[in-house]
């Protein structure tokens, strides 16, 4: 019996990223991206110029994405788009949007979670790779976003750890603008830490109580760090860049995987799942996988190009609540703040 195609295009809107993607059934025909290189003159996102250019960007990706697919729009099923959490004026570009196209083609709307989106990313089907087994522990990592969730079915999680201040992109970032490093940092602190010794400063990992995080004190400490050796050689970083990547990276990955190791021992759960911009970081990956020897984890990492905000991971979230027929209605309206 042949099965159903079922074509879901997703939308994702919920920061600096335009995104649009075909999925048919659970793989992936589609995934486009248009990514907004004026924040790096302003060292952040800037949120109006972030909704400005959804404007502009919105339509010529969603064409894109249907033409790679090699479909027609008659061809969609439903739209699925990112409600929250996320910048409010990039979500209203997605969320409005979503709404006026699903009405012209007369097809049901899904609205998603964009956090919950990264954990069901894992769920794509692409060759050679596993989606986790239930229930799993899911750890996401972002710009805006540390949580380890408890993931018992697609629809269930829980969120049983969490920062309490900042995320651990942001930690990332700000350091990386600390040690004068152009937007955004991240991933220019992890190319700078391959060549560094991780052991070459110390840096203070915070006591946060059960499985929360904290990073706010990390990037007081970092400052005040960097300001103490360039008072003693005005030309420190510039001499040590490499180490002092390195030594963050380092720091910033044990706090992660204390807590996870913690999160595995309190569930019982040796599944572990990562999701998330930060989930691109290459310590972190080597950490994970370490970690399947050393605790007897079963770990899984997400493709490059569905750790980034993208919309394949929207249109997986789309396609499964499709086949439960949990539409939206056209009274949703976008949320910045979103609980899992």
């Amino acid at each position: 019996m042949n099965k159903q195609k079922i074509y879901i295009l997703g939308i994702e809107s919920s920061c600096d990223d335009t995104s649009a993607a075909i999925l048919c059934n659970k793989k992936v025909l589609s995934n486009v991206v248009a990514s907004q290189k004026i924040h790096e003159l302003y060292g952040g996102v800037v949120p109006e110029l972030a909704s400005r250019a959804h404007q502009e960007n919105i339509v010529p990706v969603i064409d894109q994405a249907i033409k790679q697919a090699n479909i027609t729009k008659e061809d969609i099923h439903a739209i699925a788009f990112t409600r929250g959490p996320g910048l409010m004026g990039s979500l209203l570009v997605g969320t409005s949007f979503a709404k006026s196209l699903a009405l012209a083609l007369d097809v049901p709307l899904i609205d998603v979670n964009h956090m919950q989106a990264h954990i069901l990313a894992h769920f794509i089907e692409e060759d050679a790779l596993d989606t986790p087994q239930f229930p799993f522990l899911a750890m996401t990592i972002s710009g805006g976003h540390t949580q380890i969730v408890k993931v018992t079915n697609h629809f269930d999680m829980e969120v049983i750890g969490e920062t309490i201040d900042d995320a651990v992109g942001e930690a990332f970032d700000k350091s990386a603008k600390i040690f004068g490093l152009p937007y955004p940092g991240g991933p220019l602190i992890d190319k700078y830490a391959q060549t560094g010794n991780p052991k070459a400063f110390s840096f203070p990992k915070p006591k946060v109580n059960e499985l929360n995080f904290s990073f706010s004190g990390l990037k007081t400490a970092v400052l005040y760090f960097v300001q103490k050796m360039k008072k003693e050689d005005p030309n420190f970083i510039e001499k040590n860049l490499n180490d002092i990547c390195a030594s963050l990276q380092y720091t910033i990955i044990n706090i992660l995987i204390d807590k996870l190791k913690k999160a595995s021992l309190q569930t019982g759960i040796k599944s572990i799942a990562i999701g998330g911009g930060v989930s691109a970081n290459s310590g972190i990956r080597k950490a994970l996988k370490e970690g399947e020897q050393k605790y007897g984890w079963k770990t899984f990492i997400p493709k490059f190009e569905y750790t980034t905000d993208n919309a394949a991971m929207i249109a997986i979230v789309g396609h499964l609540k499709y086949l439960k027929d949990d539409f939206t209605d056209m009274s949703v309206v976008a949320k910045a703040r979103m609980k899992l």
